[in-house]
Parts: structure tokens; C-alpha cells; sequence
């Protein structure tokens, strides 16, 4: 029941997105041939700004993004409904300020996880991996809002698929513990064999991510409606794994640390995934469901980072092995 309920709400989002009819409307097509013929088939075309040549603008994408604005100002003007363009809201191309504000967040973890966790901890590398990848994430996030591109796009879902499913991946060897142990402080965790468990686990999430990646590029286009539930059940299971971790040890369901069970706890499991499924005009072409998205998780980074830090300084680790 619940699921049937759930994938609408999956599935409402791109259906929008594809149902663009902004660029194919009349008053448009002749505000892109006007301008066109203005200023890209002159013999003395106008120049370009340099950052617009730098982020590989040309004459007619530029005139794209003036005709489209033009309308929107005019719709908003008369009230009309603001329409989408292919595919997607008007925004101004502010080069993604929030996407920069997450960048600036992992960096700053990925110092405090360098700084503060122990070397010997079997997960620091899985950690420190997991910041690095989000830190990319982010730095395509940034330039795929300063320029949309097919292949910009794909970078930017994919780092961010990447990230989600690495989130997951190091949950589960962290709360099932198929790390392995360090056998002194001159062995770190990567040189020794790994378990079954973790062999199994590391195969299934890098076939998953491979034919996650496959089937998006193959296709003659992306297909927004299954990437956006990949990427929904992938964070939700990951939130679903920290929620039943952060129950009190008498009831859950997830084998914890004994020595201090009680004294640190996830902050909280972030319900800022749901912001992807919800679809709305940006308010002044610059907030929308997903850039609320990207300031919520650049609010909970460093309260995630905390929790990494507290987590890798109880000693009960040693007593578990893969």
C-alpha cells in the first residue's frame, strides 16, 4: 500500500520535466529567430561576455536563455503560468551558490576527518572516500548549473549517484561490521584479506553502480524517471539503515558498540531527499524544490561530520572482526 502511494509521487516529478512546451511555443520560436538572425548570422556577430565564452556559451544558447527569460518576465508580468524550457524551470545561471556551499562543507569534513580520526580506524578510509566523492559531486554540481549541457548533466547525476550509493555502501560495512581489524598500529585495514561478506557486498554495490551508469547512457534519452528513483531508494535505504541504528540499543535491530551505546547518535535522519520529489516554479528563478535541497545538506554536513568523528573515537570497534 504504502509503495503504491509512494511511486506517484516518484514518478510526478519527470513526467513534468519531460512535459516541457516553454521552447516550442510560437512566441518563442520567433524570439530565437529574431534574435539568431540579430546576432549569430550576421556577418559581425556580437560578441559574447568572456565568462559566458569561457563556460562555452555560444550565440545561440545565449539567445536561448534571453528569449526565455523574456517570456517568463512577461508571464510573470500578466500572471500567467511560468512554462518550462527544455525540460527544465527558468533560473538564472548563477554558477549553483548552494552547490558551492556543499563543496565548502565537505571540504571542511573531509580536514576535520583527516585531523581527528585515527589512522588505524578501519573506516576512516571509507570515510575519507565518501568525502572526496561528495566533494566532486558537488564541483559537477556547480558547473553543470553554470552550464547545461547533456554531458555536464550526466556527470553531475552520476557523481551524485555515485555518492548516494557510496553513502550506503559504508554504512552497511560499518553497522554490520565487515570491516576488519587492524592487527597493530603498522597494519592498516587495507592490506589485510577481506571477508565474504565484504567481497559480496563490495561486488553487488560496484554492479549496481556500473549498470546504473550503463543503462542511463545507452539510452537515447536520459531517463529522468528512473534516475530519480535509483537515487530515492538508494538514500532511503541509507537513512532507513542509520534510523534503526539510532533506536535504543534494548530495541534495535542493528548489533551497536557496547562501550558507550548510548552517548552519540546520528543527529538525525535527514528527510531532505523528499525536496527532490516535489516540482515547482523557481520563486525569482532561483529557488526551487531541488536548490532547497542542496541548502538543506549543506546545513547537515557538518553535524554528519560530527557524528563520524564521535563514532570513529569509541574504542568498541576493536572488538568486533569481519
Amino acid at each position: 500500500m504504502r509503495l503504491a502511494f509512494f511511486l506517484p509521487l516518484l514518478v510526478a516529478f519527470p513526467l513534468q520535466v519531460l512535459a516541457s512546451w516553454g521552447d516550442r511555443s510560437k512566441d518563442f520560436q520567433y524570439c530565437l529567430s529574431r534574435c539568431e538572425t540579430a546576432e549569430c548570422a550576421a556577418q559581425e556577430s556580437v560578441p559574447l561576455s568572456l565568462s559566458l565564452r569561457l563556460t562555452r556559451w555560444t550565440c545561440s544558447d545565449n539567445c536561448k536563455y534571453r528569449c526565455m527569460h523574456e517570456i517568463t518576465a512577461r508571464d510573470i508580468a500578466l500572471g500567467t503560468k511560468v512554462k518550462q524550457y527544455y525540460g527544465k524551470w527558468p533560473f538564472w545561471r548563477l554558477g549553483g551558490p548552494f552547490s558551492l556551499l556543499n563543496l565548502s562543507a565537505h571540504v571542511k569534513g573531509a580536514s576535520r576527518l583527516r585531523r581527528e580520526v585515527s589512522g588505524e580506524h578501519p573506516m576512516r578510509m571509507y570515510y575519507l572516500l565518501w568525502a572526496f566523492a561528495s566533494m566532486n559531486t558537488w564541483i559537477w554540481s556547480s558547473v553543470f548549473h553554470t552550464r547545461d549541457t547533456p554531458l555536464t548533466e550526466k556527470l553531475d547525476y552520476f557523481s551524485a549517484a555515485f555518492t548516494i550509493l557510496f553513502a550506503l555502501y559504508f554504512c552497511v560495512i560499518r553497522l554490520l561490521h565487515l570491516y576488519t581489524k587492524p592487527r597493530s598500529r603498522l597494519i592498516l585495514s587495507g592490506d589485510l584479506p577481506r571477508s565474504w561478506s565484504w567481497i559480496l557486498w563490495t561486488s553487488i554495490c560496484i554492479v549496481a553502480f556500473v549498470c546504473h551508469v550503463t543503462y542511463l547512457t545507452l539510452l537515447p534519452r536520459f531517463d529522468y524517471v528512473y534516475n530519480i528513483i535509483f537515487n530515492s531508494v538508494v538514500g532511503m535505504t541509507h537513512n532507513l539503515f542509520w534510523l534503526v541504528y539510532s533506536l535504543p540499543a534494548s530495541i534495535s535491530l542493528i548489533r551497536r558498540f557496547p562501550s558507550r551505546p548510548k552517548t552519540y547518535r546520528p543527529p538525525f535522519v535527514s528527510p531532505a531527499t523528499g525536496l527532490e520529489l516535489f516540482d515547482f516554479p523557481p520563486w525569482g528563478r532561483i529557488i526551487d524544490a531541488h536548490s532547497l535541497w542542496h541548502l538543506s545538506t549543506a546545513l547537515i554536513a557538518p553535524f554528519w561530520y560530527q557524528f563520524l568523528v564521535d563514532d570513529s573515537r569509541d574504542e568498541s570497534w576493536r572488538e568486533h572482526r569481519a
